[in-house]
């Protein structure tokens, strides 16, 4: 295939741009359509990166990083496949943090792969307001190599601009339009075997039924009813705390409640640079979804400080205008500890649970904060007295037990046959409840044996191959950090208490302190005992 005329030669000598070009491995079109873009973005004199010539080890996720965050542009191909592959979705988060500090470098030219339809949710927030282009053959070969290039060369001559605080329209109050009702499942005990086996990944839908009910469920819907000032629901990644946090948030509406939520993951670099864009941004956020008319930019005075402008905003023109008690919903809040005025903006939080205990008739009476997060608070926040995370209902989720893995395998219709099947099952995933229900959908949908899934279980282009490499990365990203995993690894203890709680609210390891940590499940010793040592 040569170079299309439309486009022409690459200009002689031209400065090399750099193009990472992602796709999930092991799946034959992905890799095709990654090895054409590979040779023919080449002859257009770019230099192109794909991870399928490296090994999987510690050196490939270090260069995989490097070249994410060098480069001027990043090509994920999307198919059904890879559409809720974790590795991608997390390939794409990176350079998408990338870009955001580096004058919008890499762009994300996403190309769907015979995929049409919504992105799910692992990608939709990168990826729902970046143009894409699409691959429906071999007949699209040549204008798609020929639109790449031609936005790649579009891309390096405009001007770079840093990127600007998310500024969201607000509409006018209107009616809105009835929701179906939504059932949520508030007990598991013997429900029917649904018909439907629903794909493991991101947060399970409300009306699932394959959602497992926990007793942090009854003790949020308890908290969520006495309109607690602070709820807090801590657990590590993949444990359910979105899930869970929906379902409360779901009640709450049920019960005439004001419902807002706020994904801390969604926010951009601008947004967390200074307290004045995120309380702004905030703000925006909660007139939308309250549908309120006014900007809060007509209630913002530049003389007040950040704090008192959005403390001002929401008492006057958010608590004080509602007919009912607000619900906040904020997720992924470990995102604030390392922004440098992150204490300061929990140290906010706290004082409206201080003011709402001197005046309990006051306009924070109305308000309630469910917290969701992972990392250790302590870590961050020096003066635990201005916290909220040591006052208010705490909720902690942990592993699914024994019977809510057998529960759980059930509804699965039993993939696992006996209790025999079910101990060996748990020994190698633990009770991990990603890695539970993604075993189990597997075992189901490809009718495969435990022995079979135990022989490939992880392999790099295994079940969980994604799910392990992603891992690797992350912790390739923390050199330190990942010396302490490979004496761990060894049979060695945490060297100290921050390495223990960052390897733990990360999900890598458990434990209920540093002398007794170890690998989160026999999974991860296995792939980090091959991989890192």
């Amino acid at each position: 295939m040569t170079p299309p005329a439309s486009i022409g030669a690459a200009p002689a000598n031209p400065a090399p741009k750099r193009v990472v070009v992602l796709s999930k491995r092991y799946m034959p079109l992905d890799e095709q359509l990654g090895r054409l873009l590979e040779t023919q973005l080449a002859g257009f004199g770019y230099q192109v990166f794909t991870d399928k010539h490296l090994n999987v080890g510690v050196e490939w996720a270090t260069e995989l990083e490097q070249q994410l965050r060098s480069a001027d542009a990043v090509i994920p191909l999307i198919s059904h496949g890879s559409s809720h592959s974790e590795m991608l979705a997390y390939e794409i988060e990176l350079a998408h943090e990338a870009a955001q500090h580096n004058n919008g470098r890499p762009h994300i030219i996403p190309i769907r792969i015979n995929f049409v339809g919504a992105y799910p949710e692992l990608l939709a927030r990168i990826l729902d307001p970046v143009p894409s282009k699409t691959w429906d053959g071999l007949q699209d070969n040549q204008r798609l190599i020929e639109e790449v290039v031609a936005a790649l060369r579009a891309y390096g001559e405009a001007p770079s601009e840093a990127p600007r605080p998310s500024r969201l329209r607000i509409a006018p109050r209107t009616a809105a339009p009835p929701r179906p009702p939504i059932r949520i499942t508030t007990a598991n005990a013997q429900a029917p075997i649904p018909d439907v086996v629903e794909p493991p990944g991101g947060a399970v839908p409300l009306n699932s039924e394959f959602y497992l009910v926990r007793p942090q469920d009854n003790e949020l819907r308890s908290a969520l009813a006495r309109y607690d000032s602070i709820i807090l629901i801590k657990g590590a990644r993949q444990m359910g705390k979105t899930s869970l946090l929906a379902r409360g948030l779901q009640q709450a509406r049920e019960r005439g409640a004001k419902v807002v939520m706020t994904d801390f993951q969604k926010l951009n670099v601008a947004d967390l640079s200074s307290p004045a864009n995120l309380y702004l941004t905030l703000a925006e956020s909660l007139a939308e979804q309250l549908q309120f008319p006014i900007p809060p930019e007509d209630a913002w005075d530049e003389r007040r400080g950040a704090n008192v402008n959005f403390e001002r905003y929401l008492r006057r023109e958010v608590l004080s205008k509602l007919n009912a008690p607000l619900v906040w919903g904020l997720d992924e809040v470990d995102r604030l500890f390392t922004c440098n005025f992150g204490s300061e903006v929990f140290g906010l939080f706290r004082s409206w649970h201080n003011e709402r205990a001197l005046d309990p008739s006051g306009p924070w009476a109305g308000l309630t904060l469910a917290i969701a997060y992972a990392t250790e608070a302590h870590l961050f926040i020096t003066d635990m007295n201005q916290s909220p995370f040591n006052v208010g209902t705490r909720l902690v989720l942990e592993d699914f037990t024994r019977e809510q893995v057998a529960e759980l395998n059930r509804l699965y219709r039993s993939p696992l046959k006996s209790e025999a099947e079910l101990e060996r099952c748990i020994q190698l995933v633990a009770g991990h409840p990603f890695l539970v229900r993604r075993a189990l959908h597997e075992l189901h949908t490809q009718n495969i044996s435990l022995d079979e899934f135990e022989k490939e279980v992880d392999r790099d282009e295994g079940i969980f191959g994604d799910h392990l490499r992603r891992l690797l990365v992350l912790l390739a990203k923390d050199p330190a950090l990942m010396d302490v995993v490979r004496g761990l690894v060894r049979g060695q203890p945490c060297p100290n208490q921050e390495s223990f709680y960052r390897l733990r609210s990360a999900g890598v390891v458990t434990g209920n302190s540093p002398g007794d940590a170890h690998p989160r499940c026999q999974l991860y010793a296995r792939f980090l005992l091959r991989h890192i040592l």
